[in-house]
């Protein structure tokens, strides 16, 4: 596992690669925000998490499965895209879930700061299906965009408006 890293894996390099190329800027690993979220684009106020699907259990469910002691523990049974292994499976499976969990915290804490959160997969951004992936994630972005900076109409008062001569009674400075 020390060979695994977490910044610049490919998947992530080739959403970056993407958005840059059509005119998106970006930081990468922003270090104030919570989970450092791997690609940070501060005009749309969105956090991209670009996941790799066994490290974060893409596509798996929760199960619940008797054990021989009488508790009922909790497994995960594997995706098409998250095979968790055979070998010393509570350990992997305890640690996708504490992946999972601490990817729901951070969404979140990010939510709760007014950001969006965008996950990209892994298997998302197979050749077959990439550009597709990446135009909506360009349609999102776009939507994300236009809500945060659409122009609020202005809303005329419910009272007739004054003319400009007319006198306002709270206003009025002369002495009655």
């Amino acid at each position: 596992m020390a060979a695994i890293h977490g910044k610049d894996t490919k998947p992530e390099m080739v959403v970056r690669r993407w958005l840059w190329g059509h005119g998106y800027r970006y930081r990468l690993n922003h270090p104030r925000l919570p989970g450092k979220p791997d690609i940070v684009m501060r005009n749309y106020r969105t956090c991209i998490f670009v996941n790799g699907c066994f490290w974060h259990g893409h596509n798996v469910s929760l199960s619940s499965v008797p054990s021989p002691k009488g508790e009922g523990s909790r497994e995960i049974e594997n995706s098409e895209c998250c095979k968790i292994p055979k070998t010393n499976r509570d350990f992997w499976v305890a640690k996708i879930r504490r992946n999972q969990e601490r990817d729901m915290k951070v969404m979140h804490e990010l939510a709760s700061m007014g950001w969006h959160s965008i996950t990209v997969w892994e298997c998302e951004l197979k050749p077959k299906i990439r550009e597709k992936t990446l135009e909506s994630l360009v349609y999102t972005l776009n939507k994300i965009f236009l809500q945060d900076h659409s122009v609020r109409r202005y809303e005329m008062p419910e009272e007739a408006p004054l003319l400009a001569a007319e006198d306002i009674p709270e206003y009025n400075t002369t002495p009655e």
